[in-house]
Order: structure tokens, then C-alpha cells, then sequence
């Protein structure tokens, strides 16, 4: 089944679903059906054996009707053209739903990083950066961190782009070290607004967090800062997990010390104990009686196989397209409530366009400053999704796609089609 999965469709199928309710015509969006560019590369790298391995890497364009094309890149085994087509077009609703002046864009490298050493690792960013060049840059697409890529990845992104321009282009990527142009607030950013979506709801459920119980697929960056900060304004992190193992604890697991033990382990939590821990597997992570499930790893973890056994009667989507459309709608029947991913993950594109702007301006702003700015943004288009949520009487992700969809079709009829 997973094999046969084209998150690509699945996003058109949403998309088209969008427009009709809007009552748009084929003609008014149709250009957004199809990315903008297509990138397929080839990468070599002198391996440190010598021998020379050749690996097959995108990025594709989306849209750039709103701004410059942003989007993150990833390294991982199972990239392909379809998924990173989905990945960028999520991000054009992404930004145009959170009202920022980008469009969408991603990349990846069919990759195991893993399996490299860190020289290889920088060759092959580099190697990747230069093939991508031409059609990166501050005006035209920026990329930044995602699954398998950090600030380090993006430090030799910005160094290859910026040998080639023959001057310092911090702007090129967001997502950098902050001694060269990152942006305080970040690295907690995606995380941080999963925290603000999940408030947001509650808050127009008139709920308290105060014992609620969250399940975390994925302790990586989004899932582990999003635990913790949950954590701090009371939830109770029942169940987290990665690629390697899940772990269970009824009335809460230690979230600080399960981050300190993958920070020394290789960024992974298999073999960290505390007492009443039990381990469990993904499938029972996902169907755990908890009041929130917290899905933050990859795409189609949530589909037609598995929605059923959900028992969580809230979803917050830290990752990319968990949730398949046939899932929806048995969630949908369930009384499931679904924060998409295009608004409950926002926050790292917020701040990466925070630290765009800061790079434009030569400027540093303060880690408050960010934080509260980026809650004002997350709250705006929350209630921006709510709104279209009631009036319409559809799910939150439909109402996402409506208002990201909208902003996007106004913007290119005011700009036509060239020629």
C-alpha cells in the first residue's frame, strides 16, 4: 500500500476539493496543478575510499506568484520526484495560509546520511549545492533545514553559494548557525508553533491543557522542542517514538531527559529507560487512548490501514502529510479534529522568513521579539482558518487549503499569465 501512495495526488485530490468549494474554475487555478520547475540532478562524490558514488538529487519550484520560492531540503532513502513535488506544493499553501510573501519550493537527495562520514557529507552537499545553483537564491528560492539536514548542512550551502557569487550571500538559506546569519528562535521555531496551533484550539474548544495526554510520533527537532514545550504549559507526554523504537509511560514521560539521552545517542531515544517505562510499537503509539496525537515524522503515517484504531480525538501535524486524504475522512466520521500540517507546522517558515528579513536588513532582532511575533502570526491565521472552519462547515485542513488557495489564485490573476 505504501508503495502505491503518491502524496502528490493525494495533495491535488485536496486541492481540488478546495477550489470547488470555493466555486473556482478549472481555468482559475490550473496553473497551480503543476510545479513551476522540475529539477532532477545527478551528484557525484569521491567517497573516502576513493571509489565515486553518483546519487540522484531535486528541487522543485512550485509557485512563485507570492515571493521568492521556499522550501527545505532533505536527505533521505526514500526521496523521490513525487514526494518532493508534494513537499513543495504543501509549502505554497503553507506560507500563503500563514499570509507570508513566499511561494513554495523543496529538495532532497536520495540519500542514508547515516551511512556517511561527515566529509562525504559535506562533498555531497556541496556537490548538490553547486547543481542546484542556478536556480537558488535570495530572490528566486531559499532553502533550509528538513528531515536529515541542520544548520551545519545549511553552513556549507551558504559557503558554496556565496564562493560562487565571490561575496558573503547569508540570505541564500534560512535555518544557518547563528555566526553566520541564523536567526535566534529557529531551531525551536517548528516546534514551538505545533505548541501555539494546539493552544489555539483549545482555546476555541474552551479547554485547559492542564493533564491532557499527547502521543509524539517522531522525536526528532519538531517532535522533541514540541514535546518539551507542551510539556511546560502542562500536558502530560504520554507515548514518543522514532525510527528505532517507541516508548510509553501512562503519566508522563520525562521529556528533558529523553532529548539529553538522544543528544548523546545518535539522536535516538532506543535504550533510554525511567521507571514505569514500557516499550511499544508504532502502531500501538498511533492508537493509544490519548487525548492528542502529535504525528511528527514522515508522510502517509496515518492512512486508510490504521485511521480506524485512532482513538486521540485531536491530531496536530508536526510533519508533512501524515494524514492521507482516505484517512480524513474516516477521521472525519470519527469526530477527529485535524490541525493540518500547512497551518500547525508553520512556524518554522515563519521564522525562516524572519531571518531572511533580518539577513536583508543587516539586522539582528532579539529571541522575544521572534517569539511573540510568531505567536501573533500563528494566532492571526489560526483564527483566519477557524473562521472559514464554521462559516463553510468544513474540516481545518479544508478550511486551510480555501484560505491558502484563495490568496494564491487573487494574487495570479493579478499578475496574468505572462505572456
Amino acid at each position: 500500500m505504501a508503495g502505491q501512495y503518491n502524496p502528490y495526488q493525494n495533495m491535488l485530490d485536496v486541492l481540488d476539493e478546495a477550489a470547488q468549494k470555493l466555486g473556482l474554475t478549472k481555468n482559475d487555478y490550473v496553473t497551480l496543478r503543476t510545479p513551476e520547475r522540475e529539477l532532477i540532478v545527478s551528484v557525484p562524490v569521491v567517497m573516502d575510499d576513493g571509489r565515486t558514488e553518483v546519487f540522484e538529487g531535486y528541487r522543485v519550484q512550485h509557485s512563485s506568484t507570492r515571493g521568492p520560492c521556499k522550501g527545505g531540503i532533505r536527505f533521505h532513502p526514500s526521496a523521490d520526484l513525487n514526494e518532493v513535488k508534494a513537499l513543495a506544493a504543501w509549502m505554497t499553501w503553507k506560507c500563503a495560509v500563514v499570509n507570508i510573501p513566499y511561494g513554495g519550493a523543496k529538495g532532497g537527495v536520495k540519500v542514508d546520511p547515516a551511512k556517511l562520514t561527515r566529509d562525504e557529507l559535506r562533498r555531497l552537499t556541496r556537490r548538490y549545492t553547486a547543481m542546484i545553483l542556478p536556480i537558488i537564491g535570495p530572490e528566486k528560492d531559499v532553502p533550509a533545514p528538513d528531515v536529515n539536514t541542520d544548520a551545519n548542512v545549511m553552513a556549507w550551502i551558504m559557503d558554496t553559494f556565496s564562493m560562487f557569487k565571490g561575496y558573503a550571500v547569508p540570505a541564500v538559506v534560512t535555518g544557518k548557525p547563528l555566526e553566520i546569519g541564523g536567526s535566534l528562535g529557529r531551531k525551536e521555531a517548528t516546534g514551538r508553533g505545533v505548541m501555539f496551533s494546539l493552544l489555539n484550539l483549545l482555546e476555541k474548544l474552551v479547554r485547559s491543557p492542564r493533564g491532557m495526554t499527547v502521543a509524539v510520533q517522531g522525536f526528532g527537532n519538531v517532535g522533541s522542542i514540541g514535546a518539551q514545550l507542551m510539556q511546560e504549559k502542562g500536558f502530560t507526554i504520554a507515548a514518543i517514538s522514532d525510527a528505532h523504537t517507541a516508548l510509553y509511560k501512562q503519566d508522563g514521560i520525562d521529556i528533558r531527559a529523553a532529548m539529553a539521552y538522544a543528544e548523546k545517542n545518535n539522536r535516538s531515544i532506543k535504550g533510554y529507560s525511567e521507571p514505569g517505562l514500557t516499550v511499544i510499537s508504532n502502531a500501538e503509539l498511533l492508537a493509544l487512548d490519548v487525548d492528542v496525537l502529535f504525528p511528527a515524522a514522515l508522510e502517509n503515517q496515518i492512512n486508510k490501514d490504521n485511521a480506524a484504531a485512532v482513538r486521540a480525538r485531536i491530531i496536530v501535524e508536526g510533519a508533512n502529510g501524515p494524514t492521507t486524504k482516505e484517512a480524513d475522512e474516516i477521521l472525519k466520521t470519527k469526530g477527529v479534529v485535524v490541525i493540518p500540517d500547512i497551518l500547525a507546522n508553520a512556524g518554522g517558515v515563519i521564522v525562516s522568513y524572519f531571518e531572511w528579513v533580518q539577513n536583508q536588513e543587516s539586522f539582528m532582532w532579539d529571541e522575544d521579539y521572534i517569539n511573540n511575533n510568531l505567536e501573533k502570526v500563528m494566532k492571526r491565521a489560526f483564527d483566519e482558518v477557524w473562521r472559514v472552519h464554521e462559516t463553510a462547515g468544513v474540516p481545518l485542513r479544508m478550511a486551510a487549503y480555501m484560505v491558502a488557495l484563495e490568496r494564491v489564485v487573487k494574487a495570479k490573476k493579478l499578475r496574468g499569465v505572462f505572456p
